[in-house]
Protein backbone atom coordinates (compact mmCIF):
# COMPACT_ATOMS: atom_id res chain seq x y z
CA UNK A 1 0.00 0.00 0.00
CA UNK A 2 1.63 3.81 -0.90
CA UNK A 3 1.91 5.86 1.54
CA UNK A 4 1.13 9.13 -0.10
CA UNK A 5 3.36 11.10 2.29
CA UNK A 6 6.02 9.41 0.49
CA UNK A 7 5.23 11.35 -2.78
CA UNK A 8 6.05 14.65 -4.19
CA UNK A 9 3.78 16.11 -6.59
CA UNK A 10 5.31 15.52 -9.68
CA UNK A 11 5.80 11.56 -7.95
CA UNK A 12 1.78 11.58 -7.04
CA UNK A 13 0.69 13.05 -10.64
CA UNK A 14 2.73 10.00 -12.01
CA UNK A 15 0.87 7.99 -9.18
CA UNK A 16 -2.60 9.08 -9.97
CA UNK A 17 -2.22 8.60 -13.41
CA UNK A 18 -2.09 4.99 -13.01
CA UNK A 19 -5.62 5.14 -11.73
CA UNK A 20 -6.66 6.76 -15.32
CA UNK A 21 -7.16 10.71 -12.87
CA UNK A 22 -6.21 13.73 -13.86
CA UNK A 23 -3.25 16.16 -12.37
CA UNK A 24 -5.07 18.46 -10.60
CA UNK A 25 -6.61 15.47 -8.12
CA UNK A 26 -3.23 15.03 -7.20
CA UNK A 27 -3.28 19.49 -6.48
CA UNK A 28 -6.34 18.83 -4.08
CA UNK A 29 -5.38 15.56 -2.00
CA UNK A 30 -1.97 17.79 -1.54
CA UNK A 31 -4.55 20.58 -0.35
CA UNK A 32 -6.42 18.42 1.80
CA UNK A 33 -3.72 16.70 3.36
CA UNK A 34 -1.11 19.69 3.68
CA UNK A 35 -3.09 22.71 3.76
CA UNK A 36 -6.12 21.27 5.75
CA UNK A 37 -4.50 18.96 7.96
CA UNK A 38 -6.77 15.68 6.81
CA UNK A 39 -5.95 12.50 6.91
CA UNK A 40 -9.35 10.70 6.30
CA UNK A 41 -10.01 10.24 2.30
CA UNK A 42 -13.94 10.45 3.48
CA UNK A 43 -13.39 14.63 4.38
CA UNK A 44 -11.90 15.31 1.16
CA UNK A 45 -15.24 15.70 -0.09
CA UNK A 46 -14.11 17.49 -3.31
CA UNK A 47 -12.72 14.31 -4.58
CA UNK A 48 -15.11 11.88 -6.30
CA UNK A 49 -16.40 9.33 -4.28
CA UNK A 50 -15.29 6.55 -7.06
CA UNK A 51 -11.65 7.70 -6.60
CA UNK A 52 -11.88 8.01 -2.63
CA UNK A 53 -12.75 4.35 -2.42
CA UNK A 54 -9.68 3.56 -4.36
CA UNK A 55 -7.34 5.55 -2.44
CA UNK A 56 -8.75 4.17 0.39
CA UNK A 57 -8.05 0.63 -0.74
CA UNK A 58 -4.87 1.19 -2.63
CA UNK A 59 -3.15 4.01 -0.29
CA UNK A 60 -2.78 5.28 3.32
CA UNK A 61 -1.56 8.02 5.01
CA UNK A 62 0.88 6.93 7.48
CA UNK A 63 2.20 9.64 9.84
CA UNK A 64 4.87 8.30 12.62
CA UNK A 65 3.24 7.96 15.96
CA UNK A 66 4.03 9.91 19.44
CA UNK A 67 5.88 8.37 22.14
CA UNK A 68 6.55 11.64 24.08
CA UNK A 69 5.65 15.21 24.09
CA UNK A 70 7.62 17.33 26.12
CA UNK A 71 7.27 21.30 26.57
CA UNK A 72 10.34 23.52 27.79
CA UNK A 73 9.63 26.62 30.36
CA UNK A 74 10.56 28.66 27.56
CA UNK A 75 8.28 27.52 24.84
CA UNK A 76 9.98 25.17 22.76
CA UNK A 77 8.21 21.64 22.16
CA UNK A 78 10.01 17.99 21.44
CA UNK A 79 8.64 15.25 20.06
CA UNK A 80 9.95 11.98 20.42
CA UNK A 81 8.21 10.15 17.36
CA UNK A 82 7.94 6.24 16.97
CA UNK A 83 9.43 4.95 13.32
CA UNK A 84 9.62 1.14 14.18
CA UNK A 85 12.00 -1.23 15.23
CA UNK A 86 12.19 0.23 18.22
CA UNK A 87 13.53 3.18 17.09
CA UNK A 88 12.27 7.23 17.97
CA UNK A 89 13.21 10.51 16.51
CA UNK A 90 12.96 13.63 17.73
CA UNK A 91 11.82 16.62 16.27
CA UNK A 92 11.54 20.10 18.03
CA UNK A 93 9.51 23.63 17.91
CA UNK A 94 11.19 26.43 18.38
CA UNK A 95 9.04 29.45 19.06
CA UNK A 96 10.11 33.16 18.47
CA UNK A 97 8.46 36.58 18.28
CA UNK A 98 8.77 36.87 14.98
CA UNK A 99 8.80 33.06 13.78
CA UNK A 100 8.45 30.08 14.57
CA UNK A 101 11.50 27.60 13.52
CA UNK A 102 11.14 23.97 12.99
CA UNK A 103 13.90 21.42 13.74
CA UNK A 104 13.67 17.90 11.75
CA UNK A 105 15.69 15.02 11.78
CA UNK A 106 16.78 13.16 8.94
CA UNK A 107 18.11 9.56 10.08
CA UNK A 108 17.43 7.38 12.78
CA UNK A 109 20.69 8.49 14.80
CA UNK A 110 23.93 10.03 12.63
CA UNK A 111 26.76 7.33 10.85
CA UNK A 112 29.07 10.07 11.23
CA UNK A 113 30.20 10.06 15.02
CA UNK A 114 30.84 13.78 14.97
CA UNK A 115 32.46 13.78 18.76
CA UNK A 116 30.19 16.54 20.35
CA UNK A 117 27.12 15.26 19.28
CA UNK A 118 24.71 13.48 21.37
CA UNK A 119 22.92 11.96 18.40
CA UNK A 120 26.13 10.88 16.84
CA UNK A 121 27.23 8.77 19.84
CA UNK A 122 23.78 6.75 19.66
CA UNK A 123 25.09 4.96 16.61
CA UNK A 124 22.74 4.37 13.18
CA UNK A 125 19.98 2.32 12.07
CA UNK A 126 18.72 3.49 8.63
CA UNK A 127 17.32 6.70 6.68
CA UNK A 128 13.89 7.75 7.17
CA UNK A 129 11.75 8.04 4.39
CA UNK A 130 9.87 10.95 3.00
CA UNK A 131 7.37 10.23 4.64
CA UNK A 132 8.26 10.08 8.08
CA UNK A 133 10.37 13.45 7.33
CA UNK A 134 7.37 15.31 5.88
CA UNK A 135 5.42 13.44 8.47
CA UNK A 136 7.66 15.32 11.22
CA UNK A 137 6.27 18.84 10.00
CA UNK A 138 2.46 17.34 9.41
CA UNK A 139 2.19 16.27 13.07
CA UNK A 140 4.07 19.30 14.17
CA UNK A 141 1.43 21.82 12.74
CA UNK A 142 -0.85 19.74 14.17
CA UNK A 143 -0.04 19.64 17.18
CA UNK A 144 0.97 23.10 17.92
CA UNK A 145 -2.41 24.75 16.61
CA UNK A 146 -4.05 22.75 19.44
CA UNK A 147 -2.06 24.64 21.63
CA UNK A 148 -3.25 27.73 24.02
CA UNK A 149 -2.32 30.42 22.04
CA UNK A 150 -2.49 28.80 18.75
CA UNK A 151 -5.54 27.15 18.78
CA UNK A 152 -7.54 30.44 18.20
CA UNK A 153 -5.33 30.69 14.19
CA UNK A 154 -6.99 29.99 10.69
CA UNK A 155 -5.43 26.94 8.79
CA UNK A 156 -3.85 29.64 6.52
CA UNK A 157 -2.26 31.86 8.93
CA UNK A 158 1.18 30.38 9.48
CA UNK A 159 2.48 29.41 12.40
CA UNK A 160 5.73 27.06 11.25
CA UNK A 161 7.53 29.84 9.29
CA UNK A 162 10.80 28.37 9.29
CA UNK A 163 12.09 24.64 8.91
CA UNK A 164 16.04 23.74 9.53
CA UNK A 165 17.31 20.70 8.64
CA UNK A 166 19.32 20.27 11.66
CA UNK A 167 17.89 16.92 13.74
CA UNK A 168 18.98 13.81 13.83
CA UNK A 169 21.07 12.31 11.24
CA UNK A 170 22.82 14.09 8.44
CA UNK A 171 20.86 15.05 5.63
CA UNK A 172 22.67 14.75 2.13
CA UNK A 173 23.44 10.85 3.47
CA UNK A 174 19.60 10.79 2.98
CA UNK A 175 20.08 12.84 -0.21
CA UNK A 176 16.47 11.04 -2.13
CA UNK A 177 14.14 11.44 0.12
CA UNK A 178 15.47 14.30 2.07
CA UNK A 179 15.00 16.23 -1.43
CA UNK A 180 11.72 15.34 -1.96
CA UNK A 181 10.55 15.92 1.42
CA UNK A 182 11.76 19.89 1.28
CA UNK A 183 9.93 19.82 -2.38
CA UNK A 184 6.88 19.19 -0.66
CA UNK A 185 8.12 22.02 2.06
CA UNK A 186 8.75 24.54 -0.69
CA UNK A 187 5.45 23.67 -2.85
CA UNK A 188 2.57 26.36 -3.01
CA UNK A 189 0.25 23.42 -2.80
CA UNK A 190 1.80 22.24 0.44
CA UNK A 191 3.29 23.84 2.63
CA UNK A 192 4.70 26.94 0.54
CA UNK A 193 7.89 27.68 2.62
CA UNK A 194 10.15 29.89 0.67
CA UNK A 195 13.33 28.70 0.05
CA UNK A 196 15.16 31.32 2.04
CA UNK A 197 13.21 29.96 5.11
CA UNK A 198 14.14 26.34 4.70
CA UNK A 199 18.05 25.54 5.80
CA UNK A 200 19.98 22.19 5.14
CA UNK A 201 22.85 21.85 8.05
CA UNK A 202 25.35 19.66 6.48
CA UNK A 203 29.14 17.99 7.99
CA UNK A 204 30.35 18.52 4.44
CA UNK A 205 29.28 15.90 2.41
CA UNK A 206 30.39 18.18 -0.70
CA UNK A 207 29.38 15.52 -3.81
CA UNK A 208 25.54 15.91 -2.58
CA UNK A 209 26.33 19.51 -1.95
CA UNK A 210 26.70 19.95 -5.58
CA UNK A 211 23.33 17.72 -6.43
CA UNK A 212 21.77 19.86 -4.28
CA UNK A 213 22.19 23.35 -5.93
CA UNK A 214 20.80 21.69 -9.20
CA UNK A 215 18.21 20.00 -8.07
CA UNK A 216 16.18 21.55 -4.56
CA UNK A 217 18.99 24.69 -3.92
CA UNK A 218 17.87 25.69 0.00
CA UNK A 219 20.00 27.85 2.48
CA UNK A 220 23.16 26.03 3.32
CA UNK A 221 24.71 25.80 6.68
CA UNK A 222 27.77 23.92 7.07
CA UNK A 223 29.12 22.20 10.67
CA UNK A 224 32.52 23.46 10.44
CA UNK A 225 33.77 23.51 14.29
CA UNK A 226 37.54 23.73 13.45
CA UNK A 227 40.16 25.63 11.46
CA UNK A 228 42.24 23.36 10.48
CA UNK A 229 42.21 19.64 9.36
CA UNK A 230 44.12 17.89 12.21
CA UNK A 231 40.95 18.94 14.49
CA UNK A 232 38.47 18.61 12.37
CA UNK A 233 39.30 15.06 10.99
CA UNK A 234 39.23 14.48 15.17
CA UNK A 235 35.94 16.19 15.90
CA UNK A 236 33.92 15.52 12.76
CA UNK A 237 35.58 12.70 11.05
CA UNK A 238 33.59 12.96 7.43
CA UNK A 239 36.69 15.65 7.09
CA UNK A 240 38.98 13.03 6.08
CA UNK A 241 37.00 12.41 2.63
CA UNK A 242 36.27 15.90 2.44
CA UNK A 243 38.93 17.79 3.92
CA UNK A 244 38.52 22.11 4.79
CA UNK A 245 40.29 23.27 1.63
CA UNK A 246 37.68 20.94 -0.47
CA UNK A 247 34.89 21.97 1.51
CA UNK A 248 35.10 25.28 0.77
CA UNK A 249 35.38 25.19 -2.75
CA UNK A 250 32.43 22.91 -2.64
CA UNK A 251 30.71 26.27 -0.18
CA UNK A 252 31.87 28.64 -3.27
CA UNK A 253 30.02 26.63 -5.87
CA UNK A 254 26.67 26.32 -4.00
CA UNK A 255 26.53 29.97 -3.79
CA UNK A 256 26.37 30.30 -7.61
CA UNK A 257 22.47 28.56 -7.20
CA UNK A 258 21.40 29.28 -3.33
CA UNK A 259 18.53 31.34 -2.62
CA UNK A 260 20.64 33.36 -0.11
CA UNK A 261 24.06 35.01 -0.45
CA UNK A 262 26.10 33.64 2.02
CA UNK A 263 26.93 30.14 4.04
CA UNK A 264 26.16 29.97 7.37
CA UNK A 265 29.17 28.42 9.05
CA UNK A 266 28.09 26.60 13.00
CA UNK A 267 30.87 26.59 15.04
CA UNK A 268 30.45 25.09 18.47
CA UNK A 269 32.22 26.09 21.20
CA UNK A 270 34.25 23.54 22.92
CA UNK A 271 36.36 25.02 25.93
CA UNK A 272 40.18 24.49 25.30
CA UNK A 273 39.91 22.57 22.30
CA UNK A 274 38.64 24.79 19.41
CA UNK A 275 37.99 28.24 21.10
CA UNK A 276 41.57 30.16 21.49
CA UNK A 277 41.87 33.71 19.72
CA UNK A 278 44.74 31.62 17.51
CA UNK A 279 41.17 29.20 16.41
CA UNK A 280 39.45 32.37 15.28
CA UNK A 281 42.26 33.49 13.32
CA UNK A 282 42.70 30.77 12.11
CA UNK A 283 39.28 30.45 10.93
CA UNK A 284 39.18 33.75 9.05
CA UNK A 285 41.65 32.88 6.94
CA UNK A 286 40.23 29.21 6.03
CA UNK A 287 36.66 31.03 5.02
CA UNK A 288 38.01 34.34 3.28
CA UNK A 289 36.57 33.32 0.05
CA UNK A 290 33.50 32.29 1.19
CA UNK A 291 31.02 35.15 1.98
CA UNK A 292 29.86 33.63 5.10
CA UNK A 293 28.43 34.66 8.49
CA UNK A 294 29.14 32.81 11.58
CA UNK A 295 26.48 30.71 14.39
CA UNK A 296 28.46 30.21 17.43
CA UNK A 297 26.82 27.48 19.33
CA UNK A 298 27.64 27.18 23.16
CA UNK A 299 28.19 23.15 23.46
CA UNK A 300 25.67 21.66 25.58
CA UNK A 301 25.98 19.10 27.47
CA UNK A 302 24.88 15.38 27.48
CA UNK A 303 26.48 12.20 29.98
CA UNK A 304 30.14 11.57 28.94
CA UNK A 305 30.65 13.69 25.91
CA UNK A 306 34.33 14.52 27.95
CA UNK A 307 33.89 18.02 26.83
CA UNK A 308 32.62 21.72 28.62
CA UNK A 309 31.51 24.80 27.13
CA UNK A 310 33.44 27.44 26.71
CA UNK A 311 32.94 30.15 29.14
CA UNK A 312 30.86 33.38 28.12
CA UNK A 313 34.40 35.45 28.13
CA UNK A 314 35.57 33.09 25.75
CA UNK A 315 32.51 33.10 23.21
CA UNK A 316 32.72 37.03 23.25
CA UNK A 317 36.64 37.74 23.07
CA UNK A 318 36.15 34.54 20.08
CA UNK A 319 32.90 36.54 18.34
CA UNK A 320 35.04 39.64 18.44
CA UNK A 321 37.87 38.42 16.37
CA UNK A 322 35.27 37.49 13.92
CA UNK A 323 33.36 40.85 14.13
CA UNK A 324 36.09 42.97 14.02
CA UNK A 325 36.99 41.57 10.50
CA UNK A 326 33.20 43.04 9.54
CA UNK A 327 31.40 39.30 9.18
CA UNK A 328 27.88 38.71 11.11
CA UNK A 329 28.44 36.55 14.16
CA UNK A 330 25.74 35.35 16.39
CA UNK A 331 25.75 33.28 19.13
CA UNK A 332 22.77 30.77 19.44
CA UNK A 333 20.64 31.24 22.51
CA UNK A 334 19.98 27.40 24.47
CA UNK A 335 16.45 27.02 24.06
CA UNK A 336 14.62 23.76 25.62
CA UNK A 337 17.74 22.59 27.46
CA UNK A 338 15.58 21.76 29.93
CA UNK A 339 14.40 18.84 27.90
CA UNK A 340 17.25 17.68 26.37
CA UNK A 341 16.05 19.65 22.89
CA UNK A 342 19.07 22.50 22.17
CA UNK A 343 21.34 22.01 19.63
CA UNK A 344 23.71 18.44 19.74
CA UNK A 345 21.39 17.02 23.02
CA UNK A 346 18.80 14.92 20.36
CA UNK A 347 19.74 11.49 21.08
CA UNK A 348 15.90 9.55 20.19
CA UNK A 349 15.71 5.96 20.58
CA UNK A 350 18.01 3.95 18.16
CA UNK A 351 18.96 1.03 17.80
CA UNK A 352 22.68 0.88 16.60
CA UNK A 353 23.50 -0.94 13.45
CA UNK A 354 26.45 -0.01 12.74
CA UNK A 355 29.96 -0.82 13.88
CA UNK A 356 31.22 2.79 14.63
CA UNK A 357 33.38 2.63 11.67
CA UNK A 358 33.70 5.83 8.82
CA UNK A 359 34.66 2.31 6.69
CA UNK A 360 31.30 1.27 7.14
CA UNK A 361 29.02 4.35 5.87
CA UNK A 362 27.32 4.43 2.62
CA UNK A 363 27.80 7.59 1.29
CA UNK A 364 26.54 9.22 -1.49
CA UNK A 365 28.88 8.13 -4.15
Amino acid sequence: MTNLLDLDYEHLVSYIETFGEKPYRAKQLMHWIYQESLIDFNEMTDISKVFRDVLKEKTSIQLPSIMSDALSDDGTRKWLFDVGGNNGIETVFIPEDDRGTLCISSQVGCALECTFCSTGRQGFNRNLTTAEIIGQLWLANFYVRQQEGYNALANSERIISNVVMMGMGEPLANYDNVVSAMKLMLDDRAYGLSRRRVTLSTSGLVNAMDRLKEDCPVALAVSLHASNDKLRDEIVPINKKFPIKELMAGCQRYLEKAPRDFVTFEYVMLDGINDSIEDAKALLKIVKDVPCKFNLIPFNPFPNSGYKCSSGDQIRRFKEVLMNQDYIVTVRKTRGDDIDAACGQLAGQVKDKTTRSLKRINLIQ
